[in-house]
């Protein structure tokens, strides 16, 4: 897992590093789907799962296919329609700003949590799970999703800039 965190200058030019509970999975997706439209997005999403779940261990637990198992799986899986969703969105809207790119991408987000809840409850319903179902939800929806959110505004406005400097060329 490549964590996120956020840099700040200090008065003696070091730096300050403050770690993030999320990683770049959901927000490389989501950056995607912003520049290349749903059908990338969505096809780069599958592309994903299929790579973690048959080749390599790309996965922030690692991969294979016991993968579908665990109870991050259903986050993955949100991974592909928040793909699509996400970039409908911003072909839809030729008017790339702030605003509506940090709207997309924190609906995106949701739905990814959103999935992520159902594949938790049932896989908690067919016994899957030895947790409680609070305490997942709670580590994996609820704790990153604040950091989450923050990130989806900083890949608004990288999205933003990439696009500028791609459409001037």
């Amino acid at each position: 897992m490549t964590p996120s965190s956020i840099i700040f200058p200090q008065e003696d030019l070091s730096f300050s590093v403050i770690s993030l509970h999320s990683n770049w999975q959901i927000h490389g997706v989501l950056l995607t789907s912003l520049l290349c439209g749903p059908q990338i997005g969505t096809i780069s999403s599958i592309s994903y799962l299929i790579i973690g779940l048959f080749y390599l261990p790309v996965f922030h637990g690692g991969g294979s296919v016991g993968y579908i198992l665990t109870h991050e799986f259903g986050y993955l899986l949100g991974f592909i329609p928040a793909a699509w969703t996400c970039g409908f969105l911003a072909k839809q809207n030729s008017n790339a700003n702030l605003i509506n790119y940090s709207f997309y991408t924190a609906l995106s987000l949701c739905i990814v949590h959103i999935i992520g809840i159902i594949y938790l409850i049932l896989g908690n319903f067919f016994g899957n799970s030895v947790d409680s179902l609070s305490d997942l939800i709670l580590i994996n929806t609820f704790i990153p999703f604040p950091s989450q959110l923050l990130l989806c505004i900083s890949i608004s406005l990288v999205s933003i800039l990439l696009k500028s400097i791609l459409i001037e060329k």
